[in-house]
């Protein structure tokens, strides 16, 4: 069974099931150098020069897995060793140069990095070149190509890019911790910092007598992950791990879709608040629109509230798709409610870590959010769940929604909107495409995701957001009994 679209997220999550097996039996300190050997054994061949280069890398992932640079705020690191294969020429002549007399691509160049050969065949020097891609540009044969490295590619918000050495480093005042680049490097040599040891640690003090149980909040993408079982059946694996109970984000994506329709009716334009990326890149890239950002919560925060309203001594720990809200806990509206993030790769490698068989255990309840809150996981929901509340609560305001698939539709309507040319009242604003069931983090990402969401959201017994929000007291009980 492949569990991963990549095999680079399958040596992460070997990485982690490591770093979780040792941790949870005291023995992380003592076998720390041994994890490599465990992931890398030789002598055998990889995808490096030497077995002893790979073992290298792979202790960087561990330190990463361990939580890595804590002195570094972002939540994604890139591993230097490990980001030497991608091209470091990123434009270069090809074959379908014909040594014209014209050489326009020599007198566009601010470098004098362009020369030529005794057949008046055109050459690059990677030294001189300033990668401002003006030669490819004048060529008349578009003979001169574009290799961008795969990160950069994949990073909307520009955020990546090449330092002297020709490694990829991290632009922290552009980051929106989207983790696309995380998703999208080859190699595996960027990756997101995680928690798994210390939540391996709260639920170990729990289970210990101390005064507090710990709630899992899944995000509603997690019916479109973890194919192999049912989610009643998810549900009992992270009640395995030790967790207390488990709770629907959706639920807090409820509350939100309520609050968020009244905000708008009243201040008549609102961009969503939902994806900690966008809000971000609001915040980065249009400081004059921040006022226009929903004041409410995320569903996250929102959910986790109510649990610790409801338990003063409760820990949470947000288990989703999303790179983004490791950042979004740091955040001042949300650190007193969310205790750590998990994410689903992190989650499978927590069940593996512990020997969870997720397969043959029997199916526990989940309780039920609304139809509309469960489709806030993809792209169009949030704008859905607010016009259901509009027309709910008989509020005097017609919605237009512009919604956004991923930061490049975020950038147009944000600009559009800046300059007073948007056609819409209302910004849904999802950075990774296709919604949260497109997260960095996902085991695997698709079109089928989206309709896999559609299901769930219709199985749904609360079919309003009325009816949901009338259980949400009700949910403490670890058996999920109303």
């Amino acid at each position: 069974m492949r569990l991963f679209d990549t095999n680079v997220q399958q040596l992460k999550y070997s990485v982690l099931k490591e770093v979780v097996r040792l941790a949870r039996e005291d023995k992380l300190e003592d076998s720390y150098y041994e994890i490599p050997r465990t992931i890398i054994p030789g002598p055998k061949a990889t995808m490096r020069c030497c077995i002893y280069r790979e073992r290298a890398i792979v202790e960087e992932r561990v330190k990463i897995a361990r939580g890595g640079d804590r002195s570094n705020e972002n939540v994604v690191e890139v591993i230097d060793s490990a980001c030497d294969e991608c091209p470091v020429n990123r434009y270069s002549v090809t074959d379908t140069c014909r040594g014209c007399i014209a050489h326009r691509c020599e007198s566009v160049c601010p470098a004098g990095a362009i020369s030529f050969d005794k057949n008046q065949k055109a050459k690059i020097d990677p030294e001189k070149c300033l990668e401002c891609g003006r030669c490819m540009k004048v060529c008349p044969y578009n003979a001169i190509t574009e290799s961008q490295r795969p990160c950069v590619r994949g990073c909307k918000a520009k955020a990546i890019v090449i330092d002297e050495n020709k490694k990829a480093k991290i632009d922290e005042k552009k980051c929106v911790s989207c983790g696309a680049c995380v998703y999208q490097c080859p190699f595996g040599a960027i990756v997101d910092k995680s928690c798994v040891v210390d939540i391996v640690n709260l639920l170990k003090e729990s289970e210990n007598g101390k005064k507090f149980k710990v709630y899992a909040a899944i995000a509603p993408a997690i019916v479109s992950q973890f194919t192999y079982a049912k989610i009643g059946q998810i549900v009992s694996g992270i009640k395995k791990l030790g967790f207390h109970s488990v709770i629907e984000v959706a639920l807090g994506a409820d509350i939100v879709a309520s609050m968020e329709a009244k905000e708008l009716a009243e201040k008549e334009f609102l961009t969503s608040s939902c994806c900690p990326a966008f809000v971000k890149y609001i915040e980065i890239n249009f400081p004059k629109m921040v006022d226009k950002i929903s004041h409410n919560v995320s569903p996250m925060v929102a959910i986790a509230q109510l649990i610790k309203k409801t338990d003063k001594n409760a820990k949470v720990v947000f288990i989703g798709p999303c790179i983004a809200k490791k950042a979004e806990v740091k955040l001042d509206k949300a650190k007193d409610y969310v205790d750590y993030v998990l994410t689903f790769e992190e989650l499978q490698a927590m069940f593996d870590g512990y020997d969870v068989d997720v397969e043959n255990l029997p199916e526990d309840v989940l309780n039920n959010a609304s139809y509309y809150g469960r489709i806030f996981a993809r792209s169009g929901g949030v704008a859905e769940a607010v016009e259901h509340v509009i027309g709910r609560d008989g509020l005097d305001f017609h919605l237009k929604a512009e919604r956004c698939d991923g930061l490049d539709e975020c950038k147009v309507a944000l600009l559009k909107a800046s300059r007073g040319k948007l056609d819409a009242n209302f910004i849904e604003g999802m950075a990774c495409e296709g919604g949260c069931i497109g997260g960095a983090a996902c085991l695997q990402h698709g079109p089928k995701n989206r309709s896999d969401v559609d299901k769930y959201g219709k199985l749904a017994l609360e079919a309003n957001i009325d009816e949901s929000l009338r259980i949400l007291n009700c949910f403490t009980d670890n058996k999920g009994e109303k």
